[in-house]
């Protein structure tokens, strides 16, 4: 890997962000992964997530996040163009989203994702294109992207 700066290096599979949020990481509402979605937004709306996201933008985990809120993309999206601070982000945020978020449910499927036997083979084939494959520490999707962004050794 060869570094271009401190927040963006190229990997095997493209670039690779250092500075988003681990989807691990939680929200004040207590959701994980969805500050890695809103790092996300804010560099899609400045014009600096890269190939390698935006394959992935608004589908996976951003995607399955708005599936379990029942809310669009392009709305979550537009509550983080128009916020002038976070406060204001998590206010916007806390009406489009549904009184009861069901965080128990959304966060166990973050740390679950990849564990079932539909998903093991594609988790081991990403694996393998990362340089991985004997790794079985890495358990999940969740694992892998911490990996491939250096949280994991």
């Amino acid at each position: 890997m060869t570094n271009i700066d401190d927040q963006l290096i190229e990997g095997p599979t493209g670039a690779i962000l250092r500075d988003l949020p681990s989807p691990y990481q939680s929200h004040p509402f207590g959701l994980l992964h969805l500050p890695r979605f809103i790092g996300k937004i804010r560099k899609h709306l400045k014009e600096g997530l890269p190939k390698s996201y935006q394959r992935n933008f608004t589908k996976g985990f951003d995607g399955f996040l708005c599936l379990h809120l029942g809310v669009e993309p392009s709305d979550v999206i537009e509550c983080v163009r128009i916020a002038n601070s976070e406060e204001e982000l998590n206010s916007k945020l806390k009406e489009l989203f549904p009184a009861e978020l069901n965080c128990h449910v959304w966060n166990r499927k973050v740390v679950q994702m990849g564990m079932s036997d539909m998903a093991l083979e594609k988790l081991e084939e990403i694996k393998s294109d990362l340089g991985a494959k004997n790794r079985p520490d890495l358990r999940s999707f969740a694992d892998v992207i911490d990996y491939d962004e250096g949280r994991i050794d």
